[in-house]
């Protein structure tokens, strides 16, 4: 036993001081030693990643995690969030490269134009949705449907539907909810590739009733609709994680869950790391204070 040791186990009896002046000790030192025993409480911001890491279920990179721990009022850097999750052996989900796809389309109906080559990029909501399906793995083998329709403008899901199978209801209902709830005004572009279900009669049917316009990718040019794919790439990692979907009710209730946190939670590069619902507030708000 060392002599700050004895000390700190008969402090309780006999004083500090009292000890140190008879073992020949300065109590300074032996307040040195004492503090360099007692372990350094742990930084806020590191709580803090590890914990903001855990809630987005490893789906945050060091850059949307330095922007939620600013938000949070800690101004860090990657680097040291980089080192926290490597000392705590975490690790984000990757996506998967995006893989090119084209879509069989029905060569006896007419494709629209591609409306959106060459024009600007959308400057608010409800300007531009894009549209398209994927096929989710189901347990057992088969497969499921999930069509969705996104905002442009904020990367906002605005509607989705999944089924067993892929008939023109299902873009057809993803779209119908989707003008239900955001009410667009006359001169909304939708827009999709050339797969028969979006050259469909019904389908057609419904983008004139609320005076939207169609607008479809080239044929075989999957780049033209890539913020649908570059979506697909995200859920697919973030939800499913190489694994399927037991049945239709458990995809339905986890693409829900993982859509209302995508629009109001997720932050997005694109939109300088606010989630699509901020980022859709914030327009608003900024438009307000034009107005006024």
């Amino acid at each position: 036993m060392s002599t700050y040791q004895y000390i700190a186990q008969r402090a309780t009896q006999v004083p500090v001081r009292q000890l140190c002046q008879v073992l020949h000790v300065g109590p300074s030192a032996y307040y040195a030693w004492q503090r360099r025993r007692r372990p350094m409480p742990e930084p806020g911001w590191q709580v803090a990643v590890r914990k903001q890491f855990a809630w987005h279920s490893a789906r945050y990179g060091t850059r949307r995690l330095r922007a939620d721990l600013h938000a949070l009022g800690h101004p860090v850097g990657r680097w040291r969030i980089r080192r926290t999750l490597a000392a705590a052996g975490l690790r984000a989900q990757q996506p998967r490269s995006f893989v090119p796809r084209t879509t069989t389309s029905d060569p006896n109906r007419r494709a629209a134009p591609n409306r959106l080559l060459g024009q600007p990029v959308p400057t608010a909501p409800n300007q531009v949705w894009v549209g398209d399906i994927t096929y989710l793995p189901k347990q057992g083998g088969g497969w499921l449907y999930l069509a969705t329709w996104l905002d442009r403008y904020s990367r906002k899901v605005v509607g989705w539907d999944v089924r067993e199978s892929m008939p023109e209801d299902l873009v057809i209902e993803a779209l119908r909810r989707a003008l239900a709830v955001r009410q667009p005004a006359p001169g909304l572009i939708v827009h999709s590739d050339q797969g028969s279900q979006y050259s469909a009669t019904n389908f057609k049917a419904l983008v004139t009733r609320y005076g939207a316009v169609q607008s479809m990718s080239r044929r075989g040019n999957c780049y033209d609709n890539a913020h649908a794919e570059s979506f697909w790439s995200r859920l697919k990692t973030e939800l499913l994680a190489g694994g399927s979907f037991r049945n239709l009710s458990e995809a339905r209730l986890e693409i829900s869950h993982y859509i209302a946190y995508y629009n109001a939670e997720r932050r997005h590069s694109a939109l300088g790391y606010l989630a699509p619902n901020h980022f859709e507030t914030h327009f608003q708000t900024a438009s307000h204070l034009c107005a006024a």
